[in-house]
């Protein structure tokens, strides 16, 4: 800037020198002996105005190309010169250097400000970039004695131009360009709210452990009441009619040791269901489910699982042509999502109104749709359904709440998909979505 600015004004003034005063030449000749201030600081600026002195001595004060002064006057306009342009040299570096710090503080703040805020998975590293960028580093990382805690930047080489303590053994060091004192008090404070940000990540993530383990404990606790009213139940119906018929004092009817066998009956299909349920949930969430996808006629599979569901005498109405292309499924596994789906729907709705089980392709994919006529499913709700051992209404008896959780996971197990949505009328409808069989060749 010294150098272009004094080439450039003098290039332009010297042509003019005959219609300019002496005041009006070394007046021009601040303009770039501040900008030089500006940009460089006073050295530079110091430097310059020796230099525009010398030039106007030498180009502009008669005897030209001399630096002979001919009168007191000119000596004056010199003297005055070096010390103005002095001292505006010396006000706008100091001008920077304010602002300069002024931007550091308004940096360091916004920086202490984000690192006292809410912790967010990215903070410290945010914290640390915001570092870097602001002091222009290459390299910025918490270390934690030898190991790294946190680092932005390419891996490091040589010393870091500071390192400061943070706390709690914690230090922060920073590779790049050297730094004013104030600024590495300004770091060393980064350095403690850095510190403070890890720590409130660590709390943080302790405390969603803790909340994740007092969660898992609910859901224990659930899971154990619910499993052990499903089961004491019906063992409790086997065992009070079995000892009833074991009565060596009681005479019972042929009705009424045809009644207490059908509780026994029923009581063990209900145990069996129940253990069933909880073995498919397991092998679901192990991710050992056998699947057999192949070609599969939909229209068998219906008419089997609604011979094998409990519809409570509900009426179910069938429509899935024969003509249907056949869809890529495991027949037993589809079986049990439909028997489910369809015990569910018969449960639901209300009494004299059929449960309606109906088939049609659309493009590439078939859709298996289980119609029931009851309360339905809210919106907001209608995801939760399908998490095991969750009920929408837990006071009343509805089993585990597997069956939906089983379906779904039987259902994308086959590459399927299982989606509630409204019955129109009133009702929930669920959708089975299977793919096309290709069967060419």
């Amino acid at each position: 800037m010294a150098v272009a600015g004094l080439t450039l004004t003098t290039a332009v003034l010297v042509p003019a020198r005959v219609h300019l005063s002496l005041a009006s030449v070394v007046l021009i000749y601040l303009v770039p002996v501040v900008a030089t201030a500006a940009t460089g600081g006073w050295v530079p600026a110091t430097a310059s105005v020796v230099a525009a002195d010398l030039l106007v001595n030498y180009l502009f004060v008669p005897p030209f190309h001399t630096f002979v002064v001919e009168t007191g006057d000119n000596i004056v306009v010199l003297g005055v010169y070096i010390g103005v342009a002095a001292s505006v040299s010396l006000a706008v570096d100091l001008a920077a250097r304010h602002r300069a710090a002024a931007i550091r503080r308004e940096a360091e703040a916004a920086l202490l400000a984000r690192a006292g805020g809410e912790p967010v998975d990215d903070s410290l590293a945010a914290l640390l970039r915001q570092v870097r960028d602001t002091y222009r580093m290459r390299s910025v990382a918490l270390i934690d004695g030898d190991r790294t805690v946190e680092r932005i930047g390419p891996p490091p080489s040589g010393e870091p131009v500071l390192s400061v303590a943070a706390g709690g053994g914690l230090r922060l060091l920073t590779w790049g360009p050297k730094l004013f004192a104030e600024d590495h008090r300004a770091l060393a404070r980064l350095a403690t709210a850095a510190a403070r940000t890890l720590e409130t990540h660590r709390l943080a993530g302790k405390a969603a452990r803790a909340e994740e383990l007092a969660h898992i404990d609910r859901v224990r606790a659930a899971l154990l009441g619910a499993v052990g009213h499903d089961l004491r139940t019906p063992l409790a119906g086997i065992k009070a009619a079995v000892s009833s018929l074991r009565q060596p004092d009681v005479d019972f009817s042929p009705e009424d040791r045809a009644e207490l066998l059908a509780t026994v009956e029923e009581s063990a299909d209900r145990l069996t269901a129940v253990v069933g349920n909880l073995l498919s949930l397991s092998r679901l969430q192990a991710g050992v489910l056998s699947v057999d996808a192949r070609p599969t006629a939909l229209d068998a599979v219906v008419a089997r699982a609604v011979l094998d569901s409990d519809t409570g005498g509900v009426e179910v109405l069938v429509d899935v042509p024969d003509d249907l292309p056949l869809a890529v499924a495991d027949g037993g596994l589809l079986e049990r999502v439909l028997a489910n789906l369809i015990a569910n729907a018969c449960a639901a709705g209300p009494p004299g109104r059929p449960v309606q089980v109906r088939g049609h392709l659309d493009e590439a994919e078939l859709h298996l749709r289980v119609i029931d006529h009851g309360p339905g499913i809210a919106p907001a709700d209608r995801e939760r359904v399908f998490t095991p051992f969750q009920r929408l209404d837990d006071h009343t008896s509805g089993g585990l709440g597997l069956g939906l959780a089983i379906a779904r996971g039987f259902t994308e197990a086959q590459g399927g998909t299982l989606t509630p949505s409204d019955t129109p009328g009133g009702g929930l409808t669920m959708t089975i979505t299977l793919p096309v069989a290709d069967v060419r060749g």
